[in-house]
């Protein structure tokens, strides 16, 4: 044990490299669980409300911008989680830069898809909780409240997935900064 001890503080490198690696790892799974749960949120919305003898049903499927909010978050949802395991093997000793980059690559393109989907859903959101005067869109909110307020939740997740994509997407870049100096020394 003791030998172990000293071997990490005589190895700084290697006590970053543990702590990167789980910083990664609690990073992608708080992207997991935030992506989720935008994704249940959403895909459950539902609300039927009887408008003047009518009855009106709100849900996500109705809209595409919403149904796309439900489909990227789970595939981001999905990816963070697939990608905890490659965390070890691509951050270990023996691996190379390329399959850094293609890690750096894939969470790029995952915190792509959930920002469109966000931005998507909160303008379609808008247009639900504000209408538009000179389209001639009334709000509909004042009537399906619940199911505005679910939206909003499930839009909140969302971006907090999105920030957690760009948390990722900022140490790598660092790392790959890092390694780039090293390897010119």
């Amino acid at each position: 044990m003791e030998t172990t001890q000293r071997k990490i503080e005589s190895d700084p490198s290697e006590k970053y490299s543990k702590t990167y690696v789980s910083v990664q790892v609690m990073l992608r799974l708080m992207a997991f669980v935030t992506s989720l749960i935008a994704t249940v949120i959403m895909a459950t919305n539902k609300q039927t409300v009887e408008v003047y003898t009518f009855y009106i049903t709100a849900k996500f499927s109705q809209s595409p911008s919403f149904s796309f909010l439900v489909i990227g978050n789970a595939v981001a949802s999905f990816y963070a989680l697939l990608s905890v395991p490659f965390v070890f093997l691509v951050y270990s000793k023996s691996s190379n830069s390329r399959s850094s980059f293609f890690m750096f690559l894939f969470d790029l393109m995952m915190m792509g898809l959930v920002l469109a989907a966000s931005s998507a859903a909160t303008a379609i959101g808008y247009v639900g909780k504000k209408g538009n005067s000179h389209s001639g869109w009334t709000p509909i909110c004042d009537q399906v409240g619940k199911f505005c307020d679910r939206a909003g939740a499930s839009i909140v997740c969302s971006y907090a997935s999105f920030a957690v994509f760009f948390l990722l997407l900022v140490l790598s870049a660092n790392r790959s900064k890092n390694a780039a100096v090293a390897s010119t020394y």
